[in-house]
């Protein structure tokens, strides 16, 4: 079977096409969708992309997150369907509850871009299938509204729990909390994460690594990762 994977355009979204290349790369059918919609179009997974949907205003995907397509977003994450939050997705699905805490204006309150170190804390997700536990790799950043932060009980519940799914490494680029970069809920079906992993998918377009310029493409096991489980699931 071929995996179809939605990705939900909301009025700001940027990196939409960006992110259905990948599906489409990684083996996957793209399937557009509008955030205006109640109607998911029988598809396997989801990707909530970046972007600056509705224009940040009130918070980054704060608005985003009461789209009437969330409604269906909430009904198929409760029943395990594999959805990655990306950037002003990761804000959504914080503002939604689907995962905890929040994100806050950077610590040094500017837009940053980076190519960006992390550490692959939970490897047991959805979409993290095709890393290791502790394997550090390279993903985009762009954010001015990265900074993730949790109350003290929370902190320890995503601690205690697993559910940090990655980790900033050599530097935390928005001040988060614990070094936080990305985090996933309890089932694994769900991943949230500020870097872009869309943007590294291919080689000479992607980040620089140690091996040679733009030739970054950790990105692309995300979605082959949500291919593989969406294959599995339907054996």
């Amino acid at each position: 079977m071929t995996a179809r994977i939605g990705v939900i355009t909301f009025p700001g979204s940027l990196d939409d096409g960006d992110a259905q290349r990948a599906v489409r790369l990684a083996g996957g059918e793209p399937v557009s969708l509008w955030h205006g919609s109640h109607d998911l179009d029988g598809v396997d997974a989801l990707v909530l992309p970046g972007g600056f949907s509705y224009g940040d205003y009130l918070r980054a995907g704060a608005i985003a997150a009461r789209a009437p397509i969330m409604s269906e977003v909430k009904d198929a994450a409760a029943k395990g369907m594999p959805i990655l939050g990306i950037c002003n997705g990761f804000q959504m699905l914080v503002e939604a509850h689907l995962l905890p805490g929040g994100l806050i204006r950077n610590a040094h309150q500017q837009f940053i871009r980076r190519d960006q170190r992390l550490i692959v804390e939970n490897a047991d997700t959805a979409w993290t299938s095709e890393f290791e536990a502790g394997q550090e790799i390279i993903i985009p950043l762009k954010n001015a509204d990265g900074g993730y932060v949790a109350s003290a009980d929370t902190l320890q519940r995503i601690e205690g729990e697993g559910l940090v799914a990655f980790r900033y490494a050599g530097v935390n680029p928005n001040g988060s909390i614990a070094d936080i970069a990305g985090l996933t809920n309890e089932r694994g079906n769900i991943v949230g994460l500020m870097p872009h992993p869309e943007h590294a998918i291919e080689a000479g377009f992607g980040p620089n690594t140690a091996a040679a310029m733009r030739s970054g493409v950790d990105g692309l096991r995300f979605f082959t990762s949500a291919v593989a489980a969406v294959v599995h699931a339907a054996v």
